[in-house]
Order: structure tokens, then C-alpha cells, then sequence
């Protein structure tokens, strides 16, 4: 893999694998831009040197095939604002309406290709549809930190389809890799790691690799209600991963026999339904009512986990 800054572009068409999946309101307004603002540093070079950007991303998780709602068409009109160009549109990122787009391609301009995930094949990996998409420029940049980890085809199976010397890590990438480095391998002490997300099973390699390093570990999100239902705690109808409470448990030890402050949220503020008109409530976490959800970290918790990260 080669480095993105001292690659010169001049003459290429720079496959870029971004992370656009915004937030969009009820008209198809970006509501929070900053996934797209962190990838025009690495678009603004590629241009700089003479080169075409070519940028493929997905937004939310339609069902089957396309859906209105998930067509990155509605990030043309804010994306050409940022970029400082009007940036051109291709119908599919696969087939002639890319083939055709990307082949009219000139220096300087940029292509943004409909949404990655119309296509099954994207999360499958599907080495077919990557080679497809591949074929589509001539240098590949992956710059789509926020889905690195996932092995779907346009990011872990199409690296595959260029040499060493074509294939890179964006800015965005590299600046994550640097920070993410820096912590793990030469972070003042006491170091205290923030996880959250939906499940343990997502992040069972990251705890394990964050034990070896932090001295206080904070759980909270989704995975933190496996934990509290390991600890024989009634949860409700809250987030959790019935096969994996043993897996909770043996973090659980495991934090405890390495001396690691391991924290849970204490209290939650709990729901009767996931919706915006749903009643909501403040609760401890041994008691969370049986039809109701945690949805967030209540006050306690929030004091606990501001006391030790300001420790």
C-alpha cells in the first residue's frame, strides 16, 4: 500500500471509497455534514494534482434494492457546495450509467456514484460486483473509516483488484490509523477507553485488545444492557444479546482478575416504545420496568462516568 500523500494523481481516476452516510431530514436536508467534510481534504488533493474523483459510499440499509429515501442523489446540491464544484451523478455505481459517468470523467471533476448498498452484493463482498466496481478507476483510496472494519465488496474485496502502488489509505484514514495508534501504543496512564454500539459480539476483539492497555473501561450503548443481564439484573425489553451473556460475563472477570475499572451505566432513562412521542423515565438499572427500553444513560450514570474520566 502506498502513501497518499506523495502520490501524484495527475492522470488518474481516483476510485474513493467514502463514509456519506448522513443524517437527512424528512425534505432530504443534510442535517449533520461532518462525515462529508472529512473527506474533502483528501478529494481536494486528488483534484490539486490533476485527477479525477470518482466516490462511492452508502447511506442507511435499504431493504431490497433501491429506495428514494437512501438515494445519494440528495447530497448532490450540499456536497457540490463543500467540494467547490457541481458534482456530477451516476444512477447506479455499477453498469452504464457508471461505466458511462466515469468513462466522460475529466481532471478536476468529480463523479459520485448512487448508493453502494441498492446492491446486495455490497454487503456480501462480492468479489464479482467489486471487480465491477474496480474497474471503474484506475487508483483505489479508501477513506471510509466509519465502515473500514466490514469486509463488503468496496472496501476489503476491492483492494484486491489493484496493485500495491494504486491502492491507498486517504487522509481521513490515515489521520484515524495515526490517533487510533497514539492511544493504543503510547497514551499517558491512567487511560480510560469509551465503548458503545449494539452489540458485544462487534467489539469482543476491541475489549479484549483495550484490557491488555486501560486501566478504567466504560460500557454504554446498546452492548451495555448484555452486561447488566449477565449480572442477573431485569432489564426490560431493552437491547440485548441473549447468546452472548455468558461471553459478558467472562469480560466481566476478566476486567476484574487485571485490576481494570470495568463501568456500567448505574440508571437509565427508559422508554415504552423506540419513537419520539414515546413515554420516557428515569430509572435505576436494577430495575428497568418489564415493556420498557433503556435508550440512553441517566443522570448517576452520567455523573460516574464524568468522575472518572476527569480523574
Amino acid at each position: 500500500m502506498t502513501d497518499f500523500s506523495s502520490f501524484d494523481f495527475s492522470g488518474h481516476k481516483a476510485l474513493v471509497r467514502v463514509d456519506f452516510n448522513v443524517p437527512l431530514d424528512d425534505a432530504f436536508h443534510i442535517t449533520d455534514d461532518t462525515r462529508i467534510r472529512g473527506a474533502l481534504p483528501t478529494i481536494s488533493k486528488i483534484r490539486k494534482d490533476g485527477g479525477a474523483v470518482i466516490l462511492m459510499s452508502h447511506l442507511g440499509r435499504p431493504k431490497s434494492g433501491p429506495e428514494d429515501k437512501f438515494s445519494l442523489r440528495h447530497l448532490i446540491p450540499h456536497l457540490s457546495d463543500l467540494v467547490g464544484t457541481q458534482v456530477k451523478f451516476a444512477t447506479d455505481c455499477i453498469g452504464a450509467p457508471a461505466c458511462e459517468a466515469a468513462g466522460a470523467l475529466q481532471p478536476g471533476e468529480v463523479l459520485l456514484l448512487e448508493n453502494l448498498r441498492f446492491h446486495p452484493e455490497e454487503t456480501k463482498g462480492n468479489e464479482a460486483f467489486a471487480k465491477e466496481l474496480a474497474s471503474l478507476g484506475d487508483v483505489y483510496v479508501n477513506d471510509a473509516f466509519g465502515t473500514a472494519h466490514r469486509a463488503h465488496a468496496s472496501t476489503a474485496i476491492i483492494a484486491r483488484f489493484f496493485p500495491p502502488d494504486r491502492k491507498m489509505f486517504g487522509l481521513l484514514m490515515e489521520a484515524e490509523i495515526r490517533n487510533a495508534d497514539k492511544v493504543l501504543h503510547h497514551a499517558d496512564k491512567p487511560l480510560t477507553a469509551i465503548l458503545g454500539g449494539a452489540k458485544v459480539s462487534d467489539k469482543i476483539l476491541i475489549i479484549e485488545h483495550l484490557m491488555k492497555r486501560v486501566q478504567h473501561l466504560i460500557i454504554g450503548g446498546g452492548m451495555a444492557y448484555t452486561f447488566l443481564k449477565a449480572q442477573g439484573k431485569s432489564i426490560g425489553k431493552s437491547l440485548c444479546e441473549e447468546d452472548k451473556l455468558d461471553l459478558a460475563n467472562d469480560i466481566l472477570s476478566k476486567a476484574k482478575e487485571a485490576g481494570i475499572s470495568l463501568l456500567l451505566p448505574v440508571d437509565s432513562v427508559v422508554a415504552d416504545a423506540f419513537s419520539a412521542d414515546a413515554q420516557t423515565k428515569q430509572v435505576d438499572n436494577d430495575h428497568i420496568p418489564d415493556g420498557w427500553m433503556g435508550l440512553d444513560i441517566g443522570e448517576e450514570s452520567v455523573k460516574l462516568f464524568e468522575k472518572t474520566i476527569l480523574e
